[in-house]
């Protein structure tokens, strides 16, 4: 399962497309839009969300919740933002294997949703080498 929010967060997300060729993909993001952009592959859109909206937050979580129950992936991408982040929590209470690549657009420090995400990825990477702490997030070089 691919998870990224519409914009930056969904375009890094497909930057990397290359990786999961022959894989089975589902993507799940908050533009309805997008689903011209995946092909033949499995799409879910989701409600878009903020913390500063507490209804559509917990909307949010429910359908992310709700999906990763119905589609139990084994493994669970996101490069962000809220969705990315339920999808990371939930998947992993539920089994799923995951992993949060931070935006390249957090420079200067993570984002609030990666952050929080971290504490539940198998594997938590960033983009930059100077945010890269042992305890994670890590860094391997640039990923896009």
């Amino acid at each position: 399962m691919l998870v990224a929010s519409a914009g930056g967060h969904w375009v890094q997300l497909n930057r990397l497309n290359s990786a999961f060729a022959g894989h089975k993909r589902i993507y799940v993001t908050t533009e309805p839009g997008y689903q011209s952009q995946v092909g033949d592959h499995a799409f879910y859109a989701v409600p878009d969300a903020s913390r500063w909206d507490r209804l559509k937050l917990i909307y949010l979580a429910l359908k992310m919740l709700l999906l990763i129950i119905h589609l139990r992936p084994d493994i669970i991408i996101s490069t962000g933002a809220l969705p990315g982040f339920f999808a990371i929590f939930f998947g992993k209470k539920l089994g799923s294997r995951t992993i949060w690549l931070d935006s390249i657009a957090n420079a200067e420090e993570l984002s609030m949703s990666g952050r929080k995400a971290g504490k539940y990825a198998d594997l938590w990477l960033t983009q930059w080498e100077s945010l890269a702490r042992p305890e994670g997030p890590h860094y391997f070089g640039a990923v896009l």
